[in-house]
């Protein structure tokens, strides 16, 4: 299990907050807390606002929220602000990644081949209207939230007269159109800078949706999965890359596309669900790391930190 601290402190794990994503936080907290357990004193947070319990004590603290106020920096923010010791990306990471659009721009000067896309806001559909008119992504597009998770609002597969239909169904914010690229859906995790084993996602349909992705049975998974042992070198050095440069820390997951052609960067996730059909477990499994072992070593950094700190 590597390091042990016998004078470790409590550890808290954060869970369920207010996005739309609260019932698979709900379930990665439970399952996280209780791996946890026979090694640390653990207690389990609920999140209902978008603020700090006052009850926080000294505690190493364990984010496992998703979306808003988990992983868009905000949670992060005010962490720091109190001074706590926390697993995870830090506030500019978080922020950065939970925006795909920027986080695309960070890991292309990388140098990194990314999905092609075009960003437009519901408020202002003239953009929108120029893609619908002019195709410059192609015949088939993607259109998906710029900052959420979990595949949340995801629409694959849409032709020009489908996606002028689902505009004025879009909730208000920033959304992303993509180029539809046709290829195999891999998924790496990443500890401490770290790749580890990669996974293919193959949902039943072809669309890894939120229903897809949490739905036992509606998609498959290949892990490790057969990719040519010099593109699975590539594709793990390019996760690499991409972490450092968005300054993402101790662990977190990277999604690509991989076509004939190229391997192509979609996104990060800074906090990976860890429900039992989720893929950074996955992704260790390859490593032979098991869900214990995986839940352990996410947290060893923050305890790194914390008795740095605490032994000067």
């Amino acid at each position: 299990m590597g390091t042990s601290y016998n004078k470790a402190p409590s550890i808290a794990v954060l869970y369920g907050g207010i996005s739309q994503e609260r019932e698979v936080s709900l379930k990665s907290g439970c399952v996280v807390a209780a791996a946890l357990r026979p090694h640390f004193k653990v207690r389990l947070i609920d999140i209902k606002d978008p603020t700090l319990p006052c009850f926080l004590k000294r505690e190493v603290i364990l984010p496992m929220l998703h979306g808003t106020f988990g992983e868009d920096g905000t949670l992060q923010k005010q962490l720091e602000t109190k001074g706590f010791f926390y697993a995870g990306s830090d506030s500019d990471a978080s922020e950065l990644c939970m925006d795909k659009a920027r986080t695309k721009k960070r890991v292309q000067a990388a140098g990194l081949t990314v999905a092609p896309s075009i960003l437009f806001d519901t408020e202002d559909l003239s953009v929108a209207a120029t893609i619908a008119a002019t195709k410059p992504l192609g015949d088939t597009l993607v259109v998906k939230p710029n900052d959420q998770g979990s595949s949340v609002g995801l629409f694959q597969g849409l032709d020009r007269e489908a996606f002028q239909q689902l505009l004025p169904q879009l909730s208000a914010g920033r959304w992303i159109v993509e180029k539809h690229l046709f290829g195999r859906e891999i998924t790496v995790g990443i500890l401490e800078g770290k790749a580890l084993g990669l996974v293919e996602i193959v949902p039943e349909g072809g669309i890894y949706d939120f229903s897809h992705k949490y739905t036992k049975g509606l998609t498959r998974y290949e892990f490790p999965a057969a990719v040519a042992p010099e593109i699975a070198t590539q594709i793990k050095q390019q996760a690499e890359i991409a972490f450092a440069a968005c300054g993402c820390r101790d662990f977190a997951r990277v999604d690509f596309i991989l076509t004939e052609q190229d391997i192509y960067f979609l996104e990060i996730n800074t906090l990976p669900g860890l429900t039992k059909t989720s893929l950074l477990p996955k992704s260790a499994a390859c490593c032979h790391l098991t869900f214990s072992d995986l839940c352990y070593q996410l947290v060893l950094p923050v305890l790194r930190r914390f008795h740095a700190q605490h032994s000067r």
